[in-house]
This record gives structure tokens, sequence and C-alpha cells, in this order.
């Protein structure tokens, strides 16, 4: 019999575990402390919990943790860990040092559905949504956990896609009873699923980054088919009409291709859709990946890009390239398990 994992468990499901065992209410919250609170991997280390009950908990349920299967390390000091998942599947996250933060990118998906040109996880096709369990254990799984500053949800995967499971993965990390983080500390990234991005405003508090890279539909429609049927004007009009919370922050993704998406036209559009939100832009060098004729900037013109934009009037930074000699572009490290595991 597969037992069920504990660790990526709410507290109200952590509640309905003891109901259905028969044990004490305050185990929920028990339990939780020694999910979330302390750095333990087995249900028989939870020892204020009788001997009897750990029984039975390990009659129908395990801690829940696994180690990542390999990891690779940049010169720059991002570290790139590959875990397995249900399905026999692959996903990555990335720890990314950077002064006093330490930064974690983590996957909701293997694959994805998108289908965006510039990405190789769009070229892996969707293979399954990744369950609470399976977020949070590549947020707690890797040796740097407790120097961690900041959750990014940029990995594999559109989160908003996996909507509930991703809320769940928040409400864990963000809870009293769970890890205990402030929620402005972690930022979701979606290329704008627009019936979502309501729910997913209303039912957390984490910071939000929408995936642009064009402020021209028919443009971006070709970098990110999702534009067909979600245009950004569509989600800039819900962003400007929500009503957030002073340190919430809404940035916006802006990957810069050379020739497209980088004139002084796609300067003066983007002040102009996005006059009157109080956004970021962070500018993004494009990791080349196998196939795609996209060319980045070079850093020189990347720059120009940037303070043509700030004299716009748009707080606009540029996103430090990390890991590029272990592939840490999305998708690029899976993919290569992925395809050795199926030969």
């Amino acid at each position: 019999m597969t037992k069920e994992n504990l660790f990526g468990k709410t507290l109200n499901e952590l509640i309905s575990v003891t109901k259905k065992l028969g044990m004490p209410g305050y185990s929920a919250r028990q339990m939780a402390e020694w999910l979330y609170g302390k750095e333990i991997r087995t249900i028989e280390e939870m020892t204020n919990i009788s001997k009897r009950m750990r029984n039975l908990l390990s009659a129908e349920y395990e801690f829940g943790l696994s180690e990542p299967v390999s990891v690779a390390e940049s010169r720059d000091g991002t570290r790139k860990y590959l875990f397995r998942v249900s399905g026999g599947n692959y996903v990555e996250s990335a720890f990314i040092p950077d002064r006093e933060r330490a930064t974690i990118c983590i996957s909701s998906q293997s694959g994805c559905k998108m289908g965006c040109i510039f990405c190789m996880t769009g070229k892996q096709g969707f293979q399954g949504n990744l369950n609470s369990n399976e977020i949070l254990n590549q947020f707690r799984s890797i040796p740097e956990f407790r120097k961690l500053t900041n959750i990014v949800y940029m990995g594999m995967g559109e989160p908003l896609d996996n909507l509930h499971e991703v809320i769940k993965s928040l409400e864990i990390l963000t809870g009293e009873w769970g890890f205990g983080w402030s929620p402005h500390r972690i930022t979701v990234s979606t290329v704008g699923i627009s019936d979502r991005i309501r729910e997913f405003l209303e039912n957390t508090r984490v910071n939000l980054a929408v995936s642009l890279h064009s402020p021209f539909e028919d443009e971006r429609r070709m970098l990110v088919p999702v534009q067909k049927t979600n245009p950004i004007k569509e989600i800039l009009t819900l962003i400007r009409n929500f009503d957030f919370d002073n340190q919430r922050r809404i940035s916006f993704e802006y990957i810069v291709f050379r020739g497209i998406n980088d004139t002084p036209r796609h300067i003066r559009e983007l002040a102009r859709i996005l006059d009157g939100i109080r956004c970021r832009i962070n500018l993004i060098r494009f990791h080349p990946v196998p196939g795609s004729e996209l060319e980045s900037p070079e850093p020189e013109e990347l720059i120009e890009f940037r303070d043509a934009l700030t004299k716009k009037g748009i707080f606009t930074t540029i996103r430090a390239s990390r890991g590029i000699d272990i592939q840490a572009a999305c998708g690029l490290l899976s993919t290569l398990k992925q395809n050795k595991t199926d030969r």
C-alpha cells in the first residue's frame, strides 16, 4: 500500500488525519511543528506524540521528504538541483546566493502547457502538476534551506495552471503554524491566466510577477501563445483595479530579445500600458536554448534599454544572469535527464 505524505499537508488536513486515527485534537499542531518547524525527517522523531500514536501514523503515512538526485554548481555559486517526482519525471530548482540574499527558484509543474517559444520547459510538453509536497520538498530538502531569504515560483511550469496546490504550498509557507515566512519574501510568476489571477490575488498576500515580454499584442502572441486567450490588456486592467496593500510588489518580467522587443517604440508602448500601475520591470537576458534563433542583446544594449525605461518613469532593473555554465536556464537540466532516462 502506498502511504500518504504528511509533509505538504495544511493544518486543516492534519486535523483530518488526527480525527481519522482517533488522535487528540492538539496533535495536529504538534505534527505541524515537527513538519515545518524542526529539521527532522521521520515520524519516529516526533517525540512529544505517544509511541502508540506514532505507530498509527506510520502505518498509513510517511514523513515525505526526498533528497535531490543530483546537483550542479556554477562558478558564480548558483546550484541547480534535480528532483524526481511522481510519474518518473524530473523537476529543477535553483539556489541563487547574492550578497545578503539567498533565493530558491522552485518548480510547480513537470513540463508546461504554455508553449512559450523561448522556454526549454515548454518544449518538454506538459507531464504533470506537482502537489504541495513536491513543491515544498524543493525548498526544504536542499542543504542551504536555513540560509534562504527569498522564494520565487519561477521554475518549471505555470503556477496558476496548478493554482490549488500552489495556494496550499503558500499557506504552509506563510502560516504561523507552518514555516512562518513573510509573504513579501515570496514571489509567484505567471504568463497571465486572467481568470485565475484574481483568485490568486484574493487568496494570497505574496508578490506577483507577470511575464510580459512585449507590450504589443500581436508580438506577445508570437512569444507567449497564451496571449490568444488571455490578452495582456485584460490582465493589466485587473491589476490596475485591484486594491493592493503597500508592501505587495507587482513586477513585470521582460526577457529582452535583440532586435525584436528592445526598440524605442517598445519603450513608448511600455510606458503607455503601464501608466498608473505601481510596478517595476525586471529585464532578463535571454539564455539561448537549443533550436531557437532568438538572440540576447549585448550588455551595453541592455543597459541603454533599462535607462530609457527609467527616463519614462518606470522603475527598471536588470536581473543578473546566473548559472549559465551549469545550464541554469529553466528546463535544460531536466530535459537532459529525461532524455537519458527515456533511452
